[in-house]
């Protein structure tokens, strides 16, 4: 009969290797992407609008103030930007306040110029809420992961996950979700409902995919 000091010693496995460091991305890469994520936001927020949908953080905010103002959304969303950016210079510096400066504008733009080229009026509500935030999503988590973002309650929600390590797309959830039901003194139950829905499809795309630790590049 064994006893435990006569079993076989387990053997003790090996330390696992240091990951090696991912290469930064080049400056071609972080141009692609920024190109990329920008047109994929700005499409997803032209199929909210053409539904008059809302969605969450700051771009739900210009999209609402849109409805009932004469000012075009590509100028409330720059505006209604431009205090975080303060926390951002102050937080994330230079390099990742200019970037994301320049992400705002081009959204910005990008959302006046589509509708000049596609046309999508008619579509359903539903589809569009969650088509557009998913849009949207893929667009953002685009930017996150080459340090930029479209401002606003992106920067809380990076900070947050960087000092504290909470998961970025649950911060940015709780966020939006005080933004949406701000649209039922504006909009019907069913809109409401809609863009509800949408906001959580976009955050579910940024908190299963920008976890801490989970992605290399810089």
């Amino acid at each position: 009969m064994s006893t435990p000091d006569s079993r076989p010693a387990q053997a003790a496995r090996p330390a696992p290797a240091d990951q090696p460091e991912a290469p930064p991305h080049s400056l071609a890469d972080d141009v692609f992407a920024i190109a990329t994520g920008t047109v994929v936001i700005a499409f997803g927020l032209l199929l909210l609008r053409e539904a008059e949908l809302v969605t969450g953080g700051t771009a739900g905010l210009a999209l609402l103030l849109s409805y009932g103002l004469s000012l075009p959304f590509g100028v409330l969303f720059v505006l209604i930007n431009l205090p975080f950016f303060a926390l951002a210079l102050s937080r994330k510096g230079w390099r990742f306040t200019l970037l994301s400066l320049l992400c705002v504008g081009l959204v910005s733009g990008l959302a006046e110029l589509h509708p000049r080229f596609i046309d999508v009026q008619g579509i359903d509500p539903a589809y569009a809420a969650v088509l557009g935030n998913l849009m949207v999503g893929l667009g953002l988590l685009v930017l996150f992961r080459h340090g930029a973002s479209v401002g606003g309650f992106n920067i809380v929600a990076i900070l947050a996950q960087e000092r504290l390590g909470m998961r970025a797309g649950y911060v940015q959830m709780a966020l939006d979700a005080f933004v949406v039901l701000g649209a039922l003194f504006v909009s019907d139950p069913a809109t409401v409902a809609f863009s509800a829905i949408g906001a959580v499809a976009l955050n579910l795309v940024l908190a299963l995919n920008h976890r801490p630790g989970r992605y290399l590049g810089v």
